[in-house]
């Protein structure tokens, strides 16, 4: 495990010596192309499925789960048929999906990641985590106040994450 851990720090390492940039940041994503964001928002795990598959070239022989950063990888069959697993991941871990060709092209393509673009997906995780902590606090306090609260900092959360992976899928060069 602790080996896994320093070659991760060492890959974060090399990111932030990256020098190209994405053709579009996240704050200007839905400006940059609407309609695809539209349909990223609406449809995002067909847009994740298509981009992956185009990150790939194409070439699913070339496809691992979770594009080879999860410990999932390579270890569900992916090379027996990787149109289905990959289809699986995109429905029943969209977020990861969406981080993993995040990074595939990242690492591919040298991108580096602005300090914007890493504010806005703080913000989305720690959104996350708040609405966990609030749910959790609410049913073990009973109070329905704070449980109204929760739902709302629920669905404010759900709101940016859906919006934060439609703007990340625009991104892809």
């Amino acid at each position: 495990m602790a080996a896994a851990s320093q070659e991760d720090m060492e890959k974060a390492q090399l990111r932030q010596s990256y020098r190209n940039v994405w053709h579009t940041d996240l704050t200007s994503a839905t400006q940059a192309d609407f309609p695809y964001c539209c349909l990223s928002l609406w449809c995002g795990p067909c847009v994740s499925y298509m981009l992956r598959r185009r990150a790939l070239y194409n070439d699913m022989s070339k496809y691992v789960c979770c594009a080879g950063y999860m410990p999932c990888s390579g270890r569900c069959g992916e090379s027996r048929c990787p149109e289905v697993c990959l289809a699986t991941e995109v429905f029943c871990c969209f977020g990861s999906s969406v981080a993993s060709t995040r990074f595939l092209l990242q690492d591919e393509f040298n991108i580096q990641t602005t300090q914007c673009d890493n504010c806005i997906i703080s913000f989305m995780f720690l959104l996350q985590q708040l609405a966990c902590i609030c749910s959790i606090v609410a049913c073990i306090v009973g109070n329905q106040q704070l449980s109204e609260a929760s739902r709302a900092i629920s669905c404010l959360s759900d709101m940016v994450y859906w919006t934060v992976c439609s703007c990340m899928q625009v991104m892809a060069p």
